[in-house]
């Protein structure tokens, strides 16, 4: 007898094949058959007019402190994943010696934009090595799968202390000692290897993060811990840095090719649309593709959307963040900020005030955001009101510029009066990078590249500012389903979605609907499928605020068989592990 039948849905089974109408029969958590099934079976569900589809596997995620206490890794549950990846970027905690705990904390708080004491409070300290650090999120019950990349900058300050936060060169011996902690992860089942080196990551002092400048000695050093392995990925974000010195460009580029050919595993880089800098995405496209050519195994992460942020009251930041007239109101809840920024007097007031400056010594914000403040009437051409139904492609008409042209009011003050209306819950959506042609035609082209991983959204990270966690319900729902142009087929969404970050990672267990396959799936109804608006909830630890969009139309999802939610509640089964590359299920 199956354990679980889904009948009559319309399966698009993640292979890039045309959708057919068929059944999926499950057994012991893995799929069994796929067509006309009139076995028995213990659960039945009507899919008629869903899609049936392989969960989704999400490659970029900073789940690495939200683990060890959220057993259901939200908000990604709520966007039909079923795997993800933990460690990029170069930051996480572990490895990490005793006492050193509250530096790795600040090195993520400033980094990924997750409040410190909620990472100090919530994270269930107990290891030193990294294996032990698996060991420690392997025995805590979770909803979905999940694997773990060992980051750069903890290994780092693991071997060289202070030296590494003074991003002094690694010494011979230095590397050694990283590499075998490395390896020793690698062995014990680690995903990879992640290195930051980009110079919009701070600590929350503000200073660089300790590998941001590592020596190519340094990193191929390290690659070469892959030696005699089979699995394991490496993961790099870097400014490469095209406009301002096509040189170090083309330097940065060949050590990153090194550290692809010295550890002979593949390679994947976050690829955007840079502002200043627009052309430099094709410069990396070009690349890439002639080192795939020379047998390099490269690949570009690319995200569904712009990335950008979304600013609000209750936000991290936003237009009057560094008005002295709005700091004195900074403290209370965004109703009664709103409340007291309709006064006309201090509207009068703030609006006259020149803002003070934020980022600098102490601080992990970046020196971009004082130069976004100081052109506000420029850049309010790309901003939007997100909207109750939110809107990723609004056009330039939408935008505060031409509301305030149409007012006869200066975009400040339209922008103003935007965040105090109401309960003060307004959000602006400030697309930064992937917008310079004010339409997500860029996108478009990224997503069509046969090298484009489906990835960056940076889910459990950024808590503040956005929750990109939700780009696999917009793949669907707008690129397959609602854009008025070049839509993605649907097949296709899926495929980038499942089975091509699965070989990317080396997954051969999942990803396809086929027999023997594990059943990971999700049960969708195209017609409800679409995007509530983000809402912040302070369900951190110690009451810490963060951003949560939720999905609709999720009929179910399915870990190794078992429903972790349904109808956007998630349920009390908790099947998910921590996959280990290279070892024996």
């Amino acid at each position: 007898m199956l354990d679980l039948l889904l009948e009559g849905g319309t399966v698009v089974d993640g292979t890039g094949a045309a959708p057919r109408t068929t059944d999926v029969g499950i057994r012991d958590g893995r799929i069994v058959e796929v067509g006309r099934i009139t076995e028995a079976s213990r659960e039945r569900v009507d899919a008629t007019g869903a899609w049936v589809t392989p969960g989704f596997i999400d490659i970029h995620t900073h789940y690495d402190g939200q683990a060890t206490w959220d057993e259901t890794f939200s908000p990604s549950i709520h966007h039909g994943v079923t795997t993800l990846m933990m460690g990029n970027c170069g930051v996480g905690f572990a490895p990490v010696r005793p006492g050193g705990q509250e530096r790795l904390i600040r090195l993520m708080e400033g980094v990924e934009d997750i409040p410190g004491a909620a990472l100090a409070e919530g994270i269930r300290w107990g290891w030193e090595r990294f294996p032990q650090y698996m060991d420690a999120l392997a025995a805590v019950p979770h909803s979905l799968d999940f694997l773990v990349q060992v980051p750069h900058d903890p290994l780092r300050i693991y071997v060289m202390g202070e030296r590494a936060e003074a991003s002094e060169a690694a010494t011979p011996e230095d590397i050694a000692a990283m590499r075998e902690l490395l390896r020793d992860a690698l062995v014990a089942g680690a995903a990879g290897l992640t290195t930051g080196r980009t110079d919009n990551h701070r600590t929350a002092e503000g200073r660089e993060t300790p590998a941001s400048e590592a020596s190519a000695l340094e990193l191929t050093g390290l690659a070469r811990a892959f030696e005699g392995l089979s699995h394991g990925v490496v993961q790099v974000v870097s400014d490469f840095d095209l406009l301002r010195d096509p040189n170090r460009f083309h330097a940065e580029f060949e050590l990153v090719e090194q550290l692809a050919r010295a550890s002979g595993r593949p390679l994947s880089m976050t690829w955007l649309q840079r502002d200043p800098g627009g052309a430099q995405y094709e410069a990396i496209r070009q690349r890439v593709e002639a080192a795939v050519e020379r047998g390099l195994p490269m690949y570009l992460q690319a995200a569904a959307r712009g990335i950008g942020v979304l600013l609000g009251l209750d936000a991290s930041f936003h237009p009057f963040i560094g008005f002295p007239g709005y700091k004195e109101l900074a403290a209370l809840p965004p109703r009664e900020q709103a409340a007291a920024l309709r006064d006309p007097a201090r509207r009068a007031r703030i609006l006259s005030e020149k803002p003070e400056r934020l980022a600098g010594d102490g601080t992990p914000i970046p020196p971009l955001v004082d130069i976004l403040l100081q052109r506000i009437d420029l850049i309010s051409a790309r901003m939007f009101p997100l909207g109750t139904r939110p809107n990723y492609e609004p056009t330039l008409a939408d935008s505060f510029l031409v509301r305030a042209k149409r007012s006869g009011q200066p975009p400040l003050a339209v922008l103003y009066d935007y965040l105090c209306e109401g309960d003060g819950s307004n959000l602006i959506y400030f697309p930064i990078f992937n917008y310079n042609e004010g339409s997500l035609d860029v996108v478009r082209r990224m997503l069509e590249h046969p090298r484009a991983l489906a990835s960056l959204s940076d889910a459990g990270a950024h808590v503040g500012t956005i929750c990109d966690a939700s780009f696999p319900t917009f793949m669907l729902s707008y690129w397959s389903r609602d854009r008025a142009r070049d839509r993605v087929p649907v097949e296709r969404s899926v495929e980038m979605l499942t089975s091509r970050n699965a070989r990317y990672v080396g997954l051969s267990d999942r990803g396809v609907i086929a027999p023997g396959m594990r059943a990971d799936l999700n049960v969708i109804d195209p017609r409800r499928l679409a995007l509530q608006v983000p809402a912040p909830f302070r369900d951190l630890p110690g009451g810490g605020r963060r951003f949560v969009q939720r999905a609709e139309g999720y009929v179910a999802t399915f870990v190794a068989g078992r429903a972790v939610q349904k109808e956007g509640t998630i349920t009390a089964e908790r099947p998910g592990r921590l996959v280990r590359l290279g070892q024996r299920a």
